[in-house]
C-alpha cells in the first residue's frame, strides 16, 4: 500500500498512521517453519469500530451471565435460566448466539458436573445441591459477538469438585497472562497445560478457544495444550477467547447420540471450565467478556 492510502483494517484512516510500522516489523520477522510459526491473516485484526462493538456486546453478555447466575438454586430447572437470559438479551436488542446456530435448541449452554461443554437446557434437568455448573452465553450486539462462560456451584459442593472449579479458573487466568503482543499461541496452551498437570488435571483436547468479532467462530484456534513459540503469532487488535476445559479425570471426551450436542467426559470424571474474550493490546490484554 502507499503511505496515504487508506489503511486495509478498515480503520479509515491513512496507512503511515495507522498499520504501516505494524505490517513493517512483521515483514522484518522470520518465522520457524518447524515450530509452525504463521503471521495472522490481515481479516483478523480489529479496528476501532469493530473493538467497540465488542465491548459494547461484552457488557450486555457480562450482564446475561450475571443474571443466570444469580438464578444457580438447588430445584432450579435449566431451561428456566435459559428463557430468562434469553428474555434479557432479546430486551437489549441484542441477540442469543447460540440458539438455533448449527441446529442448537437453546439459547445458552449450561454444562453441569461431568458434562464438559455444550450441555442443553431443559425442563427435566433439575440442578441439586452439590452440583457444579458451566454457564456458557455467547450475544450478538449489532453483528458483533462476545463470549464468555463461568462455574457455579450449587450449595455445598464436596472439596474435591471445589478444588476442580478454582484450578481451572487458574488455568484460565495463567492462559490469559501468557497473553503477549508478538508472543504466538502456543504460549497460551504451555501454560495451561502446565497448571493442570501440576495440580493432577488433565486438559480436553478436542476442543479450544477461537476469535471472536463478527463471527462466531473466527481465526485464531485456540489450543489449551501447547509449546512457547509455536502456533501463530500474537499481535495487537486480535481478539479471542481463552476457556479451557478441565478435567479431574482423563482428557479424553463423548458426544451424546441422542443430541449430538452435549460433550462429557469419557470417564464419567468432573469437568470444569471458565472463559473470557480478550483483545490483545500493544501493551497487554483488554477482557472485552467475562
Amino acid at each position: 500500500m502507499n503511505r496515504n492510502d487508506l489503511c486495509w483494517c478498515g480503520s479509515g484512516r491513512k496507512y503511515k498512521r495507522c498499520h504501516l510500522a505494524y505490517d513493517e516489523r512483521i515483514d522484518s520477522m522470520k518465522f520457524d517453519i518447524f515450530k509452525s510459526q504463521v503471521r495472522p491473516p490481515k481479516n483478523i485484526i480489529k479496528n476501532e469500530a469493530d473493538i467497540e462493538g465488542i465491548r459494547k456486546s461484552g457488557v450486555i453478555n457480562d450482564a446475561a451471565l450475571d443474571l443466570a447466575g444469580s438464578m444457580v438454586a438447588a430445584g432450579v430447572d435449566t431451561a428456566s435460566i435459559d428463557d430468562a437470559v434469553r428474555k434479557f438479551i432479546e430486551d437489549h436488542d441484542a441477540i442469543p448466539a447460540c440458539l438455533n446456530y448449527e441446529g442448537f435448541p437453546k439459547s445458552i449452554c449450561i454444562s453441569i458436573n461431568e458434562v464438559v461443554c455444550h450441555g442443553i437446557p431443559s425442563k427435566k434437568t433439575i440442578l441439586k445441591e452439590g452440583d457444579i455448573v458451566n454457564i456458557d452465553i455467547t450475544t450478538i450486539l449489532d453483528g458483533y459477538y462476545a463470549d464468555a462462560s463461568r462455574m457455579f456451584m450449587v450449595g455445598k459442593v464436596s472439596p474435591e469438585a471445589e478444588r476442580l472449579v478454582k484450578v481451572a479458573k487458574e488455568c484460565m487466568l495463567l492462559g490469559i497472562e501468557a497473553v503477549k503482543p508478538w508472543g504466538y499461541v502456543g504460549d497460551i496452551g504451555a501454560a495451561v497445560n502446565a497448571h493442570a498437570k501440576a495440580n493432577g488435571y488433565s486438559v480436553v483436547t478436542a476442543l479450544g478457544g477461537h476469535g471472536v468479532g463478527k463471527d462466531f467462530h473466527e481465526e485464531p484456534y485456540i489450543a489449551h495444550v501447547g509449546e512457547r513459540n509455536t502456533g501463530m503469532l500474537i499481535v495487537p487488535g486480535m481478539v479471542f477467547t481463552v476457556e479451557p476445559m478441565i478435567n479431574a479425570g482423563k482428557y479424553s471426551v463423548t458426544v451424546d447420540k441422542k443430541d449430538n450436542w452435549t460433550v462429557r467426559t469419557k470417564d464419567k470424571s468432573l469437568s470444569a471450565q471458565w472463559e473470557k474474550t480478550i483483545l490483545v493490546t500493544e501493551t497487554g490484554v483488554e477482557v472485552l467478556s467475562s
